[in-house]
């Protein structure tokens, strides 16, 4: 069991509320009879198909859930974590757990729940996982290999068949209502006991069936959160109603030299092209995690002023128009791109032969405030970049 929220509840009280949840999820699974080896056990002979429509419910429900929150932008997706495929220990293990689970009748979080009723049969499975588990952490060194041979990294089903988050939450939602269909039918057969489907009414029936497909449909159909205000702000700044306000590449180099610390400048290019060169003092937050609630703090304060550039006006512009939303009143976009702000202080073009005043005192106050940008750069280098949110690995449940 890993943090629950690690901004807002401490390692300890997580453990607090992780018992409660664990208690009331046992007494849940005792109650749906998880605890009898007949029940568990029944998937495999077909005569009773509980376990299998739990999971896919439970599996069904999350996926629709999480897909749900994403599309309002309640919660970032990219911070879910996805373990690693190993082919052959995923066989290996997956043959493993099959045949535990036939053979003794129990998943791991099952026989705990029935040796807390006590039952002798789930005490004795427990045993058997402890001692499996102390065979495997002690042969692991010649076990290594094997282990991480074919990995294939965070492999995701939607990805590899070329499909969307929406679209495959789709193809499994109908595959879940078709196994219900296909297992009650089995089971009917098998036991000769009335159809499960047919003991509810038809409109129970169509709402079960219409509430999770019209969801996935909504997501599908509908632009996102993120997408819905990049619209409307991207509407409201080609009416001329919301324009951000301007700074020029001259007018940035001057307030650096001069009061780089009354000012965030934020790079919302690539990582990549954030290294490969950024304005002094720059932070790099690219344009597509800019709307990523860990950032909401940075445009709300009134201490400094934002600066946003990027690879061209359009995407600052749109940098800039996305921290206003967010309540960014005092953000500034830089007119020029990095190319253009790196090529005006740091690889000038060469004057003419005859230059004039202005072009010589331009030329003389560039040079200077390049020189000033790179020792303001070399003081700050050990500046933190904004705090990025670490994967946090949740380990547990049954698997």
């Amino acid at each position: 069991m890993g943090p629950l929220v690690p901004d807002l509840l401490s390692n300890e009280f997580s453990y607090v509320v992780a018992l409660v949840m664990g208690v009331g999820f046992g007494f849940a699974l005792e109650q749906a009879g998880f605890s009898s080896t007949r029940k568990l056990v029944g998937l495999f002979y077909g005569y009773d198909f509980t376990v299998l429509k739990v999971f896919f419910t439970a599996g069904v429900t999350a996926m629709i859930g999480i897909l749900l929150l994403g599309h309002l932008g309640l919660l970032n997706l990219e911070y879910i974590f996805v373990n690693p495929f190993f082919v052959r220990s995923a066989l290996v293990g997956g043959l493993i757990m099959g045949a535990g689970f036939i053979i003794g009748g129990f998943c791991p979080g099952t026989s705990v729940c029935a040796a807390a009723i006590g039952k002798v049969d789930a005490m004795a499975f427990i045993g058997g996982s402890v001692l499996g588990i102390f065979l495997f952490m002690e042969g692991f060194t010649w076990l290594e290999d094997f282990y991480k041979a074919d990995s294939r990294g965070a492999v995701l089903i939607n990805e590899a068949l070329g499909l969307s988050r929406a679209q495959w939450a789709l193809v499994l939602t109908l595959v879940a209502l078709a196994a219900f269909a296909a297992v009650s039918w089995i089971q009917h057969r098998v036991t000769a006991a009335p159809n499960e489907l047919l003991a509810f009414s038809r409109r129970r029936v169509l709402t079960a069936v219409a509430v999770p497909i019209g969801v996935v449909l909504l997501v599908m159909l509908t632009p996102s959160r993120d997408e819905y205000v990049m619209a409307r702000l991207e509407q409201r700044a080609a009416s001329g109603e919301c324009q951000p306000s301007i700074i020029d590449a001259d007018k940035l180099a001057y307030e650096l030299i001069n009061n780089y610390f009354a000012y965030n400048i934020i790079d919302v290019r690539s990582r990549a092209e954030y290294e490969a060169f950024h304005i002094a003092t720059a932070i790099n937050i690219p344009l597509e995690d800019l709307d990523q609630l860990e950032y909401r703090p940075l445009f709300r304060q009134r201490l400094k002023a934002n600066v946003f550039y990027g690879n061209d006006f359009e995407t600052t512009k749109r940098a800039c128009l996305l921290a206003r939303f967010h309540g960014d009143d005092q953000g500034l976009a830089l007119r020029e791109s990095a190319a253009e702000f790196q090529q005006l202080f740091f690889a000038p073009e060469p004057l003419p032969l005859e230059p004039t005043r202005q072009q010589l005192t331009v030329r003389v106050f560039r040079e200077e405030a390049a020189r000033k940008m790179e020792e303001i750069q070399a003081a700050v280098s050990v500046r933190a970049q904004p705090i990025e949110k670490k994967v946090r690995v949740v380990q547990g449940g049954c698997s």
